[in-house]
Parts: structure tokens; C-alpha cells; sequence
């Protein structure tokens, strides 16, 4: 015998708050507005984005795109409860990866996943990627936010960046590296966004929680570890319109002895010495409490080097006072060679 009609269920009850999204819009448009740039055409809200080539300044471009995310490091962010530098991070993975194509960013989106959107912390998020975003001048315009119940534990969230940048045809990067090249490098701000899982493991094995002083910086180990990664985009455009530049290489994941030759010609290699800039102390640390092999730093972590160029001789001092007065800290760290891979000389220290 029926008890009658069972209660109609809600999205809601389901676990999805539309309500919470639009207030999330809501709260993020004034951030995106800030990006706004030449060429965009129209805010958040519409089933696409627009954006006007010709606009922004174009004759005959090529488009270049890169995807990427921002790794494990998320998971300090979770468990520390700091939010306001990782969407810096998630636009630094993409946009520092196009300027190595010689194309200037021109627009941004976001894709924000979670089991429930807590929308405190999610405009903490996408208010990073839009500072992100402003600080490498192109303009986030639009994104998409995912709550997906049972599909995240409580508290964690996921987060991917998309980005679009131009260059005018014939202008792509690289072109004419050479036996002979300066290799000038660029520091890092820290760990950046890679290798976080091995972090997490020496982390683990110290003994140390997260609001515990870093030992090797003043503030937290959590805070220490959150450093968002450098963003390079306009200064390394800078240094494209000086000329010279051949090629430029964003030390990711494989370190230097990975990234370096993605960049190089069949039959040239990079001879790098190792003792031609400071390591910086978070990896020393990391190097000490962890046992790492210098081989492991070098193809897991950026080792202090967060963007390399290869620049013609003789217009590596005008590049590098260049890059200098945009605010980079430029270590000559090697040259151009006949032959394979990457070869060190040196030790880090």
C-alpha cells in the first residue's frame, strides 16, 4: 500500500547550489573588469568569449595556445587554508609558457572544479588569476566553475588555466639559436609550481607541519612553500624586442636538463655551470632533509633558474640591462655547444 507521492527532490539537495555560483559571479566580475584589455569585446556571462584581433593590434597573426595546471601545490593551499597567490600561479604555468613562443598573452579562462563551492574561497582564487592575469596583460574573460558532489572530498578543489596569445606571423620563437649563444638565466621565486609531490614527501618526512617556521626563510613552511611562481611575460617581451633573442625555455617540470633541450636545434646542446648563480635556500633545504642527488634537483626543480634565453653574443648586455631594469635578477649561466642535452659543469651552492 502506497504512503503517497515521495517529496520532489532539488538540485540542491543534490548537493549544487546555483544560487552559490551566481554569487560567485557576481562577487569575481570587478576582478575581471580590471583585465579588461584591447581587443575583448564583452564581460563574464555569455556561452563564449570574444575577443577582436584586430583589436588588440594584429595585421596577420598566428595564434598560440597553452593549457596547464597547477600540480599538487594545491594541496599545501587546501591544507593551509591560503588561497590568495595559487591563481597566480595557475596563469605563471601558461602565460610564462607562451612567451616562449614569442607570443604576447591575450586572454585568459579558468576551470574550477569542487564537491561544494565555497564561495569565499573561490573569489580568493579567480581574484589570483585575475591579478595574475592583469600583470602579464591579458585579460581573463572567462572561465567555468564545476560543483561536483561525490566526485571531491570535502574542501579539495582542482583548477586548470587556459590561455591565448598572438604574435605576428614569421615571429615565432624559437628561431637561429646557434653554436655560440649566451644562455642568460632568470631567477626564480622559489619552488614555482612543480615538483610538489617530492616536496610533499620531504616535508613529510621533516616532521614538520605546515605552520611551522621554515627553516630556511622567515615565515612559515606552508606560506614559504606557497611562493607563486614569477611571472616573466612582459619583461621577457621586453627583451624579444631588443633582438637577438633565439629562444626562450620555462623551467617546468624536468628542470633545466629537460626544458632546455626542447628548445634547441638537432645537433646543439647547452653547457651549463652550476656555479654561476646562488642556490636559493628553500631548494638547499629541500636538497638536505630529502637526500636529493644533484642530478634529482636538476630534473625535478627549477633550481633557482625560472626562465632561460639564448641571446646572440652580441646583444646579450643589451638584454640582460634590459631584463635588469624590468626587475630580473639575469645570471650568465652557460652558452650554446655542438652536440646533446644539457652538460654541467660546477656544483649548485
Amino acid at each position: 500500500m502506497s504512503d503517497g507521492p515521495k517529496p520532489g527532490l532539488t538540485y540542491a539537495q543534490a548537493g549544487v547550489d546555483i544560487d552559490a555560483g551566481n554569487a560567485l559571479v557576481d562577487r569575481i566580475k570587478p576582478a575581471a573588469a580590471a583585465t579588461t584589455r584591447p581587443g575583448v569585446m564583452a564581460g563574464l556571462g555569455g556561452f563564449g568569449a570574444l575577443f577582436d584581433l584586430k583589436a588588440a593590434g594584429y595585421h596577420d597573426p598566428v595564434l598560440v595556445a597553452a593549457t596547464d595546471g597547477v600540480g599538487t601545490k594545491l594541496k599545501i593551499a587546501i591544507d593551509t587554508g591560503q588561497f590568495d597567490t595559487i591563481g597566480v600561479d595557475l596563469v605563471a604555468m601558461c602565460v610564462n609558457d607562451l612567451v616562449c613562443q614569442g607570443a604576447e598573452p591575450l586572454f585568459f579562462l579558468d576551470y574550477f572544479a569542487t564537491g561544494k563551492l565555497e564561495v569565499e574561497a573561490a573569489s580568493t582564487i579567480v581574484e589570483g588569476i585575475a591579478a595574475g592575469c592583469k600583470a602579464s596583460g591579458c585579460a581573463l574573460i572567462g572561465g567555468e566553475t564545476a560543483e561536483m558532489p561525490g566526485m571531491y572530498a570535502p574542501g579539495d578543489f582542482d583548477l586548470a588555466g587556459f590561455a591565448v596569445g598572438a604574435m605576428e606571423r614569421g615571429a615565432a620563437l624559437p628561431a637561429g639559436v646557434a653554436e655560440g649563444d649566451i644562455l642568460l638565466g632568470l631567477a626564480s621565486d622559489g619552488v614555482h609550481s612543480n615538483g610538489y609531490s617530492l616536496v610533499r614527501r620531504v616535508v613529510e618526512r621533516s616532521g614538520l607541519g605546515w605552520d611551522a617556521p621554515a627553516p630556511f626563510a622567515q615565515t612559515t613552511l606552508g606560506a614559504a612553500l606557497l611562493a607563486p611562481t614569477r611571472l616573466y611575460v612582459t619583461q621577457a617581451l621586453a627583451a624579444i624586442r631588443i633582438g637577438g633573442v633565439h629562444a626562450l625555455a620555462h623551467i617546468t617540470g624536468g628542470g633545466l636538463t629537460e626544458n632546455l633541450p626542447r628548445v634547441l636545434p638537432d645537433g646543439l646542446g647547452a653547457e651549463i655551470d652550476l656555479s654561476a648563480w646562488p642556490l636559493p635556500p628553500v631548494f638547499g633545504w629541500l636538497a638536505s632533509e630529502g637526500g636529493l642527488a644533484t642530478d634529482e634537483m636538476l630534473k625535478t626543480f627549477n633550481s633557482g633558474i625560472g626562465m632561460v634565453l639564448a641571446v646572440s653574443p652580441d646583444r646579450a648586455k643589451d638584454v640582460t640591462q634590459a631584463l635588469e631594469e624590468a626587475g630580473e635578477t639575469v645570471f650568465r649561466i652557460g652558452h650554446i655547444a655542438a652536440g646533446e642535452g644539457v652538460r654541467y659543469s660546477g656544483s649548485l651552492k
